[in-house]
């Protein structure tokens, strides 16, 4: 909550392109935690008596919990690849990593996803009625056999699980490699004007130097938090129905798979966000004065 306040105000330094994703990113990863964590496994777990206990409400945390998810997956790669356009594509950088082209792209990335997600409460029955009132969540008969919720499973899987992580590999190898030509040449023609003794401090390679820790860093929490849950689903087939008991090591495993995915809906903005001063001193201004953040409508 606190970064989504932040990066709305606009006075972290950044364009108005990278804080559009970035507030999307912060919101999808918000959404995670409150739906996937608070909701999911908290107050269903923990609160017997809550508003989950109905069909309507219960099929409406599962639309949320499967379309929060898949936001803040894609509102990520949609930021590494307008980076990746930005470093790597000079000519389609003045056109594309603009604040229009964010909105548009941050708009039919919720609009596909809320797309997918629709089937989701259809997926689920009332366990009982009672004097018109529908009671608890189960799984319809027809989503073992059906082959429309067969191609359902594999849309999820494949948008969730299979695809994001060679796209983030792919998009940050390639924007890797260009920083490290260009550093090279740039080294190159700085030696060959007599300036060797100047690369240690040039400002550019330095630059240059962060961009790719940087990277690597996001693509290699994603990879890591992301690759057990895949891994799984790989192994244990996405078209398969297991039954778990609480006991059993897959069980544990899933779970804590799960929570790694989880988890790694909330590193992102806090790799991006925490790594900008600006961010930081306005972080350090709200927790001195909340209200002074609070009061300002977003720009």
């Amino acid at each position: 909550m606190m970064a989504v306040l932040i990066l709305s105000q606009g006075k972290c330094g950044l364009s108005k392109g990278i804080t559009r994703y970035m507030t999307a990113m912060a919101t999808g990863d918000l959404m995670v935690l409150v739906f996937n964590v608070i909701v999911s496994q908290i107050i269903r777990d923990y609160f017997p008596g809550s508003l989950l206990k109905y069909t309507p409400a219960c099929r409406l945390s599962v639309f949320l919990q499967g379309l929060s998810l898949q936001l803040s997956i894609w509102f990520t790669i949609a930021f590494t690849f307008d980076r990746f356009v930005a470093i790597c594509c000079n000519k389609l950088k003045a056109r594309y990593c603009t604040e229009r082209t964010a909105n548009v792209v941050i708009s039919i990335v919720s609009a596909f996803n809320i797309m997918v997600n629709i089937p989701l409460p259809f997926r689920y029955e009332p366990t009982h009625v009672l004097n018109n009132v529908q009671w608890g969540c189960r799984t319809v008969a027809s989503y073992l056999t059906s082959p429309a919720w067969a191609a359902h499973r594999w849309l999820t899987n494949i948008s969730n699980l299979f695809v994001p992580i060679p796209l983030m590999l792919l998009l940050n190898s390639l924007t890797a490699h260009h920083i490290l030509v260009a550093s090279r040449a740039r080294r190159a023609l700085k030696s060959s004007r007599g300036g060797a003794g100047e690369m240690g401090r040039d400002p550019e390679l330095k630059s240059r130097k962060t961009s790719i820790i940087l990277l690597f860093t996001i693509s290699g929490c994603f990879m890591v938090l992301s690759a057990p849950i895949t891994v799984i689903h790989i192994c244990v087939g996405v078209s398969q129905l297991v039954a778990f008991q609480g006991s059993s090591s897959l069980y544990v495993a899933i779970r804590v798979a799960f929570l790694l995915l989880c988890t790694s809906s909330c590193t992102n903005t806090c790799i991006y966000a925490l790594t900008q001063r600006r961010f930081r001193e306005e972080m350090k201004n709200m927790l001195k004065s909340p209200s002074s953040l609070l009061c300002k409508a977003p720009y």
